[in-house]
């Protein structure tokens, strides 16, 4: 009977120990005892008390390199308390961990559809490899014919602007040659004139004498 005394109250000393693990109060072996600390943590925290108390569990993660919002999650579901309060994220850590796993289950099961479906696509396919082989053929006959189109096109327009391009330049060609013909013709004119002119007046001088 006094053994079963003596287990329960050290199983009760345990617990206690274990739900009083405070950052700003615990040794490093009571640290150590935490889930999740090792020594190398357990150093950084009592080096770092030293400088001063942590004030809350922000400060503790800013503080303790090493210790992210998961791992003091995982530290105070362990039972560790900074000045006897929880990590406030604990909680929600826990759901994002389920909702994680849903996620990932839910993916799992789009995979497994869309492989189901992939092989259902494929056995159709199989099925009817001369429709399959045909559809391929017509459909690069197709991208072939409208290459060639597309070619054929760029030619023609290649070849509209040449003769266009010509007719302007014999346009150009031609109304210089008529502005030269015009030109010569005037100069002519105005020498048959001065000529016509200098012939009449010559009798008359005669006649005058």
């Amino acid at each position: 009977m006094l053994k079963k005394i003596l287990a329960v109250l050290a199983m009760l000393y345990a617990a206690a120990c274990f739900a009083a693990v405070d950052v700003n109060k615990a040794s490093a072996a009571e640290l150590d005892s935490v889930k999740g600390i090792g020594p190398a943590i357990s150093a950084k925290i009592v080096d770092e008390r030293k400088k001063g108390q942590f004030k809350d569990w922000d400060d503790f993660i800013t503080r303790v390199k090493g210790v992210g919002d998961k791992n003091a999650a995982k530290l105070s579901e362990g039972g560790l308390t900074v000045n006897g309060a929880e990590f406030k994220g604990a909680a929600a850590t826990k759901t994002e961990t389920k909702a994680a796993a849903k996620d990932e289950k839910k993916a799992a099961k789009e995979e497994k559809k869309a492989a189901k479906e992939e092989k259902k696509a494929e056995a159709k396919a199989e099925a009817k490899p001369a429709a399959a082989a045909a559809s391929a053929s017509a459909m690069k006959e197709d991208k072939k014919d409208a290459k060639a189109e597309a070619k054929a096109k760029k030619e023609a327009e290649k070849k509209a602007k040449a003769e266009e391009k010509a007719r302007k330049a014999e346009e150009a060609k031609a109304k210089k040659e008529e502005e030269k013909k015009a030109k010569a013709d005037a100069k002519k004119a105005k020498a048959e004139g001065a000529k016509s002119a200098a012939s009449a007046a010559k009798p008359a001088a005669s006649a005058k004498k």
